[in-house]
């Protein structure tokens, strides 16, 4: 990968943004169909639902298992000739599934098809290779990699970002400015309008030389024996469903108790002083397909020891009792 491949961004958002604006609104039309799964965090389906009302395009809903795994034969079955761009998550926020996105991206281009893949939930916890992959853009968000927020970046393919017309005006984006005409910048630069967020990005780079440091096969080996344990402390506490069982997970688990809606289950735990995510995460056509308004999320990572999942998993018995 080359530097000048990567342009800075306020995170995942406004990458995903990004694309949709300067690359699928120029190259959209009626009849068109955008294909995105249905375990997408909002900011991998709304820029898009914005795009088609713009260009009359349709979105294509990829369908999941009840495990939480890409339906890989509906998927290729939906790749039909009028699909132009492909957005999917690499790592659900809310389900942990990893998603072969190496292979979605392969039967994607021998169709022509434009791949966009949402990295967030990915970098965190692995090594990713944008090369490998074979996508088109890769989205990443900074505070997800220990980083400070505000701080994101967008890969794309050399050609997509020659191609692409800048999506933001002002100052550093361009080479020349006159009342007759402006000559842009090259890329990235061209798409990094305004002085960027340097103390953030600053800090970004520490994190990511720290992520270097520790080596992300070590931390995907820590936070996969992490897992394994909390999930199968879990399943002994009576009553409780977690949503997601894919065979290949990061460390995310999201749950439900019998008897307890999500908020009022973390609010319990936070009186034990554990901290759960409670909500839908951003994922509405999620959270329908499972028949819930919402579930609690645990999140690990490299840092967690097996002591805090065995507090966690006493701190759900105590609620449990509660419930009952």
């Amino acid at each position: 990968m080359r530097p000048d491949d990567l342009v800075l961004t306020s995170g995942t958002t406004m990458a995903i943004n990004l694309v949709a604006y300067s690359y699928a609104l120029p190259r959209l039309g009626p009849g068109d169909a955008i294909l995105v799964s249905r375990m997408e965090h909002h900011a991998n389906i709304v820029p898009w639902q914005l795009v088609a009302e713009r260009t009359g395009a349709r979105i294509r809903v990829a369908e999941i298992t009840t495990d939480g795994e890409l339906d890989m034969d509906a998927l290729l079955k939906a790749m039909t000739p009028d699909v132009k761009l492909l957005a999917l998550t690499h790592v659900s926020n809310v389900l942990g599934t990893v998603n072969p996105v190496r292979e979605v991206c392969r039967e994607a281009r021998r169709r022509g098809i434009t791949t966009v893949i949402d990295g967030s939930q990915a970098l965190p916890h692995m090594a990713v290779d944008v090369a490998a992959i074979g996508c088109d853009f890769y989205a990443l968000t900074g505070h997800k990699m220990c980083g400070p927020t505000g701080t994101g970046a967008l890969w794309a393919r050399r050609e997509h970002l020659e191609a692409m017309p800048p999506f933001l005006g002002g100052g550093e984006m361009i080479r020349e400015v006159s009342f007759e005409g402006t000559v842009f910048n090259d890329p990235p630069h061209k798409f990094e309008a305004g002085t960027p967020n340097i103390a953030g990005f600053i800090g970004l780079g520490a994190a990511v030389e720290y992520l270097d440091g520790l080596g992300m096969g070590a931390v995907a080996g820590r936070e996969a024996d992490l897992l394994e344990h909390l999930q199968r402390e879990m399943l002994t506490v009576e009553g409780l469903r977690i949503i997601g069982q894919a065979k290949d997970k990061a460390a995310v688990v999201s749950f439900l108790v019998d008897g307890a809606h999500a908020h009022d289950l973390a609010t319990l735990l936070d009186l034990e002083g554990v901290a759960v995510r409670s909500g839908h995460h951003c994922a509405h056509p999620l959270m329908k397909f499972y028949g819930v308004p919402a579930t609690c999320r645990a999140s690990l990572a490299f840092y967690n020891t097996h002591e805090e999942i065995e507090r966690f998993v006493a701190a759900l018995g105590k609620v449990r009792k509660l419930l009952a």
